[in-house]
């Protein structure tokens, strides 16, 4: 029987909480988890093939799995996630030295392919995608941390014509609240004191009668709870019974992380983002006329095919407008099997690349405008690690979703404490302790 496995995951944290769920599974089979693929009888790469980078990132990785089953003919390759969903024809043609290839819905099945792979010499490909399969009774196997990810929802019905989602891990469906709040319950007797709900579009979640503010207001009375964030939501499904939700309970991180994509109307039709640029300003104001001191973040792509010079510094003058304090960004890069794809009018690689360092630029510019003005105020942060800086320095994170950095002190990792915000540097605050003696203990 084999005894131990190695995971290697890349892209989002669905894909996170996704190897916690196969971590789950394994160790339920009796496989220990090792950290050197070298030792390891089963080597399970989860995948992402939502952005070129993430498919090249594999590719290389498959390589050096492949070499060591030249030492170890008995290693059990097995591709998981999005990119067996997406390139299962690819890697059975080019790669026939991977054993198993399983897409986001059949998880299920590893631990009788487990069981059943010493008397098997096929490939084992399955990559059927469900209109059911949320995992609802199946708990991840998690590591000692601060921040638990819970899955409540899979699949997208949005079919945002830049994104392959929705062909890689199929159409929307909720877990069970009953379901999630077990689930919190446990990762909280674990010691994990923040909880970040997670769906492709989250707040859609939708069970029975049970919508999204009713799941968040839930998880917010849990005992225990200490913090909970949410992500990725769609701007078409926030409205002001989840802004109510979440100004009425302290747990609930103040927070919103609201996707623009692109600034320019034509656009954003042709992106199929089911918004206006209108919109999402009047909704931007919205929180924060709702949420005082919120930390708003985004994602913006640029140089979408047929984006003119005069549609993208539309999208400059809407950050102008809400002010995200960060963003993620990105050149567009073509995604085969999206709407998208069909376009003919791609922009020259040059110009993206403009566009993007434009964006970055001003955004650096909006991030260090709002950090400032938190100077001065005492904050309530969350001690999460060691600063990258300085040993002697702690890392954290405000509600608002902004990283702190100030001297360690005599509080340790998993500390609520306060603060004080004495200057705004870089994408980063820094700060002094205060009230040591009040440092909360988790």
């Amino acid at each position: 029987m084999f005894k131990s496995y190695f995971i290697e995951t890349y892209g989002c944290q669905m894909n996170v909480a996704d190897s916690e769920l196969v971590e789950g599974l394994l160790q339920k089979e009796g496989l220990r988890h090792t950290d050197k693929m070298e030792d390891a009888d089963f080597i399970f790469v989860n995948t992402c093939a939502i952005r070129e980078h993430a498919e090249e990132k594999v590719h290389s990785q498959l390589g050096r799995y492949y070499r060591i089953k030249k030492q170890k003919p008995d290693t059990i390759i097995g591709v998981l996630g999005c990119m067996a969903q997406h390139l299962k024809n690819d890697i059975l043609e080019n790669k026939p030295y991977v054993d198993i290839v399983l897409g986001p819905d059949s998880y299920r099945k590893l631990p009788e392919i487990i069981r059943n792979r010493v008397n098997e010499t096929n490939n084992i490909v399955d990559t059927t995608l469900s209109r059911f399969e949320v995992y609802d009774d199946l708990f991840p196997s998690r590591n000692e941390g601060i921040n638990a990810w819970i899955s409540i929802m899979r699949g997208c019905d949005k079919f945002c014509t830049f994104c392959i989602v929705p062909f890689t891990r199929g159409r929307e469906r909720s877990r069970s609240v009953k379901s999630i709040i077990s689930e919190v319950k446990q990762a909280v007797s674990e010691g994990f004191v923040e909880i970040t709900l997670l769906g492709q579009n989250v707040n859609s979640y939708s069970h029975g009668n049970d919508g999204f503010p009713v799941l968040l207001e839930a998880v917010a009375d849990i005992d225990g709870v200490k913090r909970i964030r949410y992500t990725s939501p769609h701007p078409q499904d926030i409205n002001e019974e989840l802004l109510d939700v979440m100004a009425s309970h302290d747990t609930i991180c103040n927070y919103v992380h609201l996707p623009l994509q692109a600034g320019n109307n034509r656009i954003l039709k042709r992106m199929n983002r089911t918004y206006s640029k209108e919109h999402f300003t009047e909704l931007a104001n919205l929180i924060r006329k709702k949420l005082p001191n919120v930390g708003i973040s985004t994602d913006i792509i640029v140089g979408f095919p047929g984006e003119t010079e005069a549609e993208f510094e539309e999208t400059l003058g809407v950050m102008e407008k809400v002010k995200f304090d960060s963003a993620f960004t990105f050149k567009y890069s073509l995604r085969p099997g999206t709407k998208a794809a069909e376009f003919s009018d791609y922009l020259p690689e040059e110009v993206k690349q403009t566009r993007l360092e434009n964006v970055i630029e001003l955004q650096k510019k909006h991030t260090l405008e709002r950090n400032l003005d938190f100077v001065n105020n005492v904050e309530t942060v969350l001690v999460e690690k060691e600063s990258k800086r300085s040993s002697s320095h702690w890392a954290g994170r405000t509600d608002s979703n902004k990283w702190v950095i100030f001297e360690k002190g005599t509080v340790n990792i998993k500390d609520f404490v306060p603060v004080l915000i004495t200057a705004a540097k870089g994408i980063s605050l820094h700060g002094e302790l205060v009230q040591k003696e009040e440092a909360i203990i988790i």
